[in-house]
């Protein structure tokens, strides 16, 4: 990469914003064009629920492959290009299988977007000092303004402008990334094993530091499958639910702001411990947030949250897996998370209908047991990086 730090974090950001915006488009909105279809809601859920198995289980494989081939801006652009041929195939007659096939197609085939799209990013700012946090967070503002057209365009005659605006938006992710310049590959020269034995995939220690990654991000389950039920089960205003979703955005956005600096003064594990204790105070409080106040507090805790944590985990994984295999890493780690939240939202819709509280206070344990064992690995944790470095 030679371009320089301003003109290349530009157009990252522009690859995080214009994913985003689809994703934004597709995970609130997509179940609402399915039902707008004729699709039952045991329809819509079966097809959701497989696209997510296959996506999970997507993610570290075409990763892999786009790492194999070496060319993760061709890669981006292949997926993302199939992906909105995907979205076009929905509007073709067919039925429930072609649905089917459009849905969990699109989903599988965009799975690996982000993950090779954070690879790129960590290797932009590891070979021109880019500010990753500063180009991720052009993701969260993508979703945001996603978010807010899509709200307003959801019903039954507008459905197929969201249908329209999510195939754009693959084709733009497309099209921005190959605007990109080339990543610097290992020359020919350099012996790097082409098998992947240079990576930390096949050592016992690995898979352990992944879940806990992933755990930290799966401890939001019952506030993403049942948040916004609990509220409104407590009678406040759609309009608000809305507001206190931004708020959270907002502060993810923030943090994302200035860590770049904070990055300077704590490593990778302290933004992870930080952001365990953040959760447990989040989640331990939410039944008791009787207030907009006292609401939008612990909704700025989501900065922390979801925002240290992320950037936590992706250090990690930028300092552990070499820098060839780093799409496999990042997918990997999707995977971990995807898992874990699949499995809390499982219990947690248990627990929601035994108690709507009891979910909350299990996010607040599981960030409690993530905390201890953090504490317990971050020697290992750090022992590692430095010995990746060192190499």
């Amino acid at each position: 990469m030679t371009d320089s730090p301003p003109n290349i974090s530009a157009r990252v950001a522009a690859l995080f914003a214009c994913h985003f915006f689809g994703f934004g488009l597709f995970l609130p909105f997509f179940p609402v064009v399915l039902e707008f279809r004729g699709l039952t809601a045991e329809e819509i859920g079966f097809i959701l629920g497989a696209g997510t198995i296959a996506r999970i289980a997507a993610s570290p494989i075409l990763s892999n492959l786009a790492d194999r081939r070496g060319n993760r801006r061709l890669s981006i652009l292949v997926y993302s290009l199939i992906g909105a041929a995907f979205i076009a195939l929905f509007a073709a007659p067919g039925g429930l299988f072609v649905i089917g096939v459009s849905v969990i197609g699109y989903m599988v085939i965009k799975a690996p977007v982000l993950p090779l799209s954070d690879a790129y990013a960590l290797d932009a700012a590891r070979n021109t000092g880019a500010d990753y946090a500063r180009m991720r967070l052009w993701g969260s503002a993508g979703f945001v303004a996603a978010t807010l057209i899509g709200g307003a365009v959801a019903t039954e005659q507008q459905s197929w402008i969201l249908l329209v605006l999510i195939a754009l938006a693959a084709v733009a992710t497309g099209g921005v990334v190959m605007m990109l310049p080339r990543q610097q590959r290992e020359s020919k020269t350099d012996t790097v094993p082409e098998d992947g034995s240079d990576t930390p995939f096949r050592a016992l220690w690995f898979w352990p530091v992944l879940t806990l990654l992933g755990l930290f991000q799966a401890s939001h389950a019952a506030f993403y499958g049942f948040g916004t039920l609990y509220w409104q089960a407590n009678d406040v205003a759609d309009f608000t639910i809305g507001v206190l979703w931004a708020i959270g955005v907002i502060a993810e956005i923030a943090l994302f702001i200035v860590a770049g600096k904070l990055a300077l003064r704590f490593d990778p594990p302290v933004f992870l411990l930080v952001a365990g204790v953040a959760a447990i105070v989040r989640w331990s409080l939410f039944p008791f947030a009787d207030s907009f106040i006292s609401m939008a507090l612990l909704q700025t805790l989501h900065g922390l949250t979801f925002g240290a944590s992320h950037l936590g985990a992706v250090a990690i994984l930028a300092k552990v897996v070499p820098s060839r295999w780093s799409g496999t890493g990042q997918g990997l780690l999707a995977t971990s998370i995807g898992i874990q939240m699949a499995l809390g939202l499982s219990v947690s819709g248990t627990l929601y209908a035994m108690d709507p509280d009891m979910p909350f206070y299990l996010m607040a344990a599981i960030s409690a047991v993530g905390v201890v064992i953090m504490i317990a690995l971050t020697p290992m944790v750090r022992k590692h990086m430095a010995e990746s470095q060192a190499d």
